[in-house]
């Protein structure tokens, strides 16, 4: 058996402000170690339902160097630093049984939620909404009733559309996606299930809504964008552990997220710049907003990578 482990460090218990994530400011070493003693307590959890797993566990905040690889549980490995193919999820592949999500956060735009964003500062939303095979683009990338979204498969029950309530707008049908549903996807593009996420109780409504059969762990309650009632650490991490092994052990029941394509994909941007930028890629507009830009890619592996490359130009400032 394979696990992924992908941690975050916004979601930690404890966690509330930036000053505890960010690696110049004076918290941040604190931030680790909680970050790190939580990623333990789930490599323990899976290894309890599964001894002999392969276990991997992805440093998926900011730098991807924010684990302390000398604390970390010596029976799993580190997959460490940056840039690297499948960005916050690295390791995982078809050969995957499961992924687990810890210490994430929810999307930018909602909440309350613990330093909530997408990605970082400068994405505002994500919005996919599928096409069906041949299907005409029109407006801003999408037909008037296309009702072809976010699908679940598992061997029994095939597959289960998300259609569009009757009457509503082609727009408002595209679902928005942060780090919590744009990873979740790429794990269902491979065909691995998401059986656990942690966080805040904003970030395990976001999960719980994509994903209902995954086990949440809410390891705070959020009051703002840097406030919460959280548990004491070592609370949170016997829940983590419990859950983790639950969820493991669960898998088989717990089906892949998948995005069925063609996808059109819009994103807007806090920066009228990064859009200049953006309209250099092949296949990607500007639309009639003056923060959006739009595209439309066959399937979802590759609508993810054009969306971490417009967070990476999102980055880069003018001369």
């Amino acid at each position: 058996m394979k696990a992924l482990i992908s941690v975050d460090m916004e979601g930690i218990s404890g966690i509330v402000h930036s000053s505890e994530t960010n690696p110049e400011r004076y918290d941040y070493q604190r931030g680790r170690e909680l970050m790190t003693a939580e990623a333990n307590a789930v490599i323990a959890g899976v290894l309890d339902a599964e001894p002999t797993a392969d276990v991997l566990v992805a440093d998926a905040h900011g730098t991807f160097r924010n684990l302390l690889p000398e604390q970390l549980d010596r029976r799993a490995r580190l997959v460490r630093g940056k840039p690297r193919a499948l960005n916050m999820l690295a390791g995982l592949d078809e050969e995957t049984d499961a992924a687990l999500f810890v210490g994430y956060h929810v999307r930018a735009g909602e909440g309350p939620g613990v330093l909530a964003h997408t990605m970082n500062g400068e994405i505002l939303d994500v919005r996919v909404t599928g096409r069906a095979p041949g299907e005409e683009v029109r407006g801003t990338g999408r037909a008037p009733g296309e009702d072809v979204r976010i699908t679940t498969h598992t061997p029994d029950e095939g597959v289960q559309v998300t259609a569009p309530k009757p009457g509503e707008d082609s727009r408002t049908t595209a679902r928005s996606l942060g780090e919590i549903g744009l990873n979740a996807a790429t794990a269902g593009h491979l065909g691995v299930p998401v059986v656990l996420l942690s966080g805040d109780d904003a970030a395990c409504a976001e999960a719980a809504d994509l994903i209902p059969q995954a086990v949440t762990v809410p390891v705070k309650e959020a009051l703002g964008m840097a406030a919460a009632v959280t548990l004491h650490p070592e609370e949170a991490r016997d829940r983590l552990r419990r859950a983790a092994a639950d969820a493991v052990s669960r898998r088989t029941e717990i089906p892949p997220l998948a995005l069925t394509g063609p996808l059109d994909v819009e994103v807007d941007l806090a920066s009228p710049s990064t859009i200049d930028l953006a309209t250099l890629v092949p296949g990607v507009s500007r639309t009639a907003g003056a923060r959006t830009v739009a595209f439309t890619a066959p399937d979802y592996g590759t609508a993810y990578r054009l969306i971490l490359l417009l967070a990476q130009l999102a980055t880069i400032r003018p001369a």
